[in-house]
């Protein structure tokens, strides 16, 4: 599966747009995802949008049920925790195998990137932020279908945290993020991974709103 923010076909810009939409709450679960509508609202025949559909599926934002067709996927707890913990698993993996490729000149443009989103006026420009961190510390892997699976995994993630933060917004200091690239500058790379691990696995931790004090990285 191709990386979904580089996709430039059709049915990549259509479930760029659609995951969107389900991820910031605009279409609530259970709502249905009809072919002919999108179909028209992108000017794109029912092929791309029908593989939009199967990469929404794939992202487990949407599910396909006989006679009932395409509709938003709804989200548990035992959803997120499962999400954290696969999570914490492929990010590490990617990390082992990016960590001696990490340039400084990479740690450095990391290093702005969570900045920017200790900056953020509001959770969507956090979560591109934070997304953009995570992505840059692991894509010098080099194992493409790995971090297309992190990527589904991530918008699952990003999913929870629009849920959670919808209604009122602080941007944070990630302490976590800071000790990955401290241990990663100091090339201490089981450091680095622990921590990584440590930090992704917070989503699963018996969330509720009280629990939203600190942002689903």
């Amino acid at each position: 599966m191709k990386n979904s923010s580089t996709d430039t076909t059709v049915a990549g810009r259509i479930t760029r747009a659609l995951a969107d939409r389900i991820i910031s709450g605009e279409f609530a679960p259970g709502t249905k995802l009809r072919q002919d509508h999108f179909a028209e609202e992108f000017g794109a025949s029912h092929v791309p949008v029908r593989e939009a559909f199967r990469r929404l599926e794939a992202q487990g934002l949407a599910v396909s049920e006989p006679r009932r067709g395409v509709r938003v996927a709804s989200f548990d707890v035992s959803e997120i925790r499962e999400v954290a913990e696969m999570r914490a698993s492929l990010e590490v993996l990617a990390l082992r195998h990016a960590a001696p490729h990490l340039t400084s000149a990479i740690l450095d443009e990391a290093e702005n990137i969570n900045r920017e989103g200790e900056n953020a006026k509001d959770v969507r420009v956090w979560e591109d932020a934070n997304k953009a961190f995570h992505r840059i510390i692991l894509e010098p892997c080099n194992m493409p279908r790995l971090m297309a699976t992190i990527d589904d995994l991530h918008a699952a993630s990003a999913r929870f945290l629009f849920a959670g933060f919808r209604m009122e917004w602080e941007a944070p200091t990630d302490q976590d993020h800071r000790a990955i690239l401290r241990a990663l500058h100091e090339h201490q790379f089981d450091v680095a991974a622990a921590t990584l691990a440590r930090h992704v696995k917070w989503i699963g931790t018996k969330p509720g709103k009280n629990n939203l004090k600190k942002p689903v990285s």
